[in-house]
């Protein structure tokens, strides 16, 4: 392994896997989901061309598998021109390090994201406080940021999404400080990340089971409410006709709609826990503003 490149020392397997883990679907011609335990990447470009990214790195230890996915749509010996992030939480950069080390591409991510990727930064630490089991379980999730070094790169300030042709690129922060979702205006298809997800992260049984539920990020990962609030408003403001997110199945059409402009109409109600030190912070924030 490249010694530039290292993870925090509690990066390890995490015993939390669900029903869909290894399974790879085609949700569009140019767009295949591939599930790591509980978290999902993304494969973006058509089989026919040979030419791909991947969005997120999934999982802890599950590189091999992404390899294999990805050599099964796109053929033997097949690597992404690059590795996008949404962002990067343990479960959307675990198994980066080796990806990159063997795939040899660069990684790209929001500016503000690229701090938490090269170790100068942590993310606040977990809110075991929201409640559910998941929550209380994630003391125990890693909390050191990776260290890629020089293979990470900006996003480009005018929005485009380099190698994917048609998308762009939002900042959703909240969940993270420099969280992004990426949208495609010709046919209306966002991929999310964590800025919602189909999926609710605090209870053990959905995620294990799948359970298709569209909710805001997880609660136990989200230091700023404020923020994720304003940034599924702006992403159910884009009107998408499908959208994948980090946890849980894709979601299409009408269903879609309706779902998600209700969660954005009432997502303090729907999204944010009742209780936790960031919930607090929240509303000390907004006395400060009355």
């Amino acid at each position: 392994m490249n010694h530039n490149m290292h993870y925090g020392k509690d990066y390890k397997a995490i015993p939390v896997t669900s029903l869909s883990s290894g399974r790879t679907k085609e949700v569009l011609p140019d767009l295949f989901s591939h599930t790591t335990q509980i978290a999902n990447v993304y494969f973006v470009g058509h089989p026919e061309s040979g030419e791909f990214v991947m969005i997120d790195a999934g999982m802890p230890n599950c590189a091999t598998q992404i390899k294999m996915a990805a050599e099964d749509i796109y053929g033997e010996g097949a690597k992404p021109k690059a590795i996008i992030l949404t962002h990067g939480h343990f479960d959307h950069v675990g198994s980066i390090i080796e990806l990159v080390n063997d795939w040899n591409v660069p990684v790209i991510a929001h500016r503000r994201e690229i701090p938490f990727l090269t170790g100068q930064e942590y993310y606040e630490s977990p809110d075991p406080g929201v409640g559910g089991m998941a929550a209380r379980m994630s003391m125990l999730f890693p909390k050191r940021p990776i260290n890629l070094q020089h293979h990470v790169y900006a996003l480009p300030a005018d929005g485009t999404v380099p190698y994917m042709p048609g998308f762009r690129w939002v900042h959703t922060p909240g969940h993270t400080p420099g969280h992004v979702s990426f949208f495609r205006e010709a046919d209306r298809v966002l991929i999310a990340g964590d800025a919602f997800v189909n999926v609710k992260q605090e209870s053990l049984r959905k995620v294990f089971l799948q359970t298709e539920e569209l909710t805001g990020p997880p609660q136990y990962f989200t230091p700023d409410w404020i923020a994720a609030g304003e940034s599924v408003r702006r992403l159910a403001a884009l009107k998408p006709r499908v959208a994948v997110t980090g946890h849980g199945k894709e979601i299409v059409g009408e269903q879609l709609q309706h779902q998600l402009d209700y969660l954005a109409e009432n997502f303090n109600l729907m999204a944010v826990p009742t209780d936790g030190r960031y919930v607090r912070r929240m509303k000390r924030q907004q006395a400060a503003q009355e």
